[in-house]
């Protein structure tokens, strides 16, 4: 990424800055690089998938790090908690990998539903979202996304 590249840091194959395991940018022990822009290795050396799991975890990590550094503590290394995988694959069907177990068809989508729905912050846009899958799901309509506005100049 152009930004990864503007920090002066070394990068990955794909732009993604190198940084420290405790989430910092290497010599900079005040900048943290979470979520998309960061790269990270695993135990087993591998990268970190690119995936809001991951950033979601690493931007809890950060913020406990930022404090620990307020506090004159020790900042600790992230530990990327793998929580499976799940994804849609069709009308009322995905599939889930918890690691442990894998689901697939109907069952697998209502847990990708209350996955998905449980990760909204509070209840009335929980509310909303379901609402609004309802409606599509029941409808077999999707939301319109509307472009608009003169975009020549773009």
């Amino acid at each position: 990424s152009p930004l990864g590249r503007s920090l002066g840091a070394p990068v990955d194959g794909a732009g993604r800055v190198r940084i420290e395991p405790d989430l910092t940018l290497p010599g900079h022990r005040n900048v943290f690089v979470i979520g998309d822009l960061a790269s990270l290795d695993d135990e087993r050396g591998k990268p970190l998938p690119g995936v809001a799991q991951v950033a979601m975890q690493m931007g809890r990590h950060a913020v406990r790090n930022i404090l620990r550094s307020i506090e004159g503590q020790p900042l600790r290394a992230f530990r990327y908690r793998d929580l499976g995988s799940m994804a849609t694959i069709g009308r009322a069907s995905a599939i889930a990998d918890f690691g442990f177990l894998t689901l697939t068809g109907g069952f697998a989508w209502l847990a990708w539903l209350f996955v998905h729905l449980m990760s909204l912050i509070g209840f009335k846009n929980r509310l909303v979202v379901l609402v609004q899958w309802a409606w599509a799901y029941f409808s077999s309509q999707r939301a319109v996304r509307l472009i608009t506005g003169d975009t020549s100049d773009r």
